[in-house]
């Protein structure tokens, strides 16, 4: 087994090991296109390592990190090309970090404790600030998701009765 490929491995089946069999998995991972090579074979060969039967396990790499990537691995693992996924990024705990990125500069200069004080207060700070802006967010959920579905499902009839009056 890749030493390197370790963590992932471990964390990719214990995740998969919670999921019902039968259902298809992206995996968005900065290196996906390496990781993925060999995971089977890794699998196989160790006694720790398994996955559910039936699992179908897609990997893809998110948008900003497939940038860096050799041109060959674009249409295999952009984001833009898996079927069902929608318009996603894949970044999402990059976009987390800018807030730390604020304090970070500030904190070279302290001590090891004052340091991990300093960061953990604005991890605090920003996750407070996260749920309180939970609530008001949410309270437009209902309202948005009603009239999303309602223009589906008018959408759906007029297409019905257009195919209708198609037929032969």
């Amino acid at each position: 087994m890749i030493p390197r490929q370790l963590n992932i491995d471990y964390a990719v089946c214990q995740s998969l090991m919670t999921i019902p069999p039968g259902l298809r998995v992206i995996t968005i991972y900065d290196v996906a296109c390496q990781w993925s090579i060999h995971f089977q074979k890794r699998i196989k060969e160790s006694q720790y390592l398994k996955i559910p039967q039936g699992i179908s396990l897609v990997p893809a790499v998110g948008k900003w990190h497939l940038g860096a990537h050799i041109p060959e691995c674009f249409p295999k693992y952009s984001l833009n090309f898996v079927d069902g996924i929608g318009q996603i990024d894949g970044e999402i705990l990059e976009t987390l970090w800018w807030p730390i990125d604020k304090v970070a500069g500030i904190t070279r200069t302290m001590s090891k404790a004052h340091r991990q004080e300093a960061l953990d207060d604005n991890m605090y700070d920003s996750n407070w600030k996260k749920w309180v802006g939970i609530g008001r967010s949410s309270q437009n959920i209902p309202k948005v998701t009603y009239q999303m579905l309602l223009q589906c499902h008018h959408f759906a009839k007029s297409t019905k009765k257009q195919r209708l009056l198609l037929k032969p």
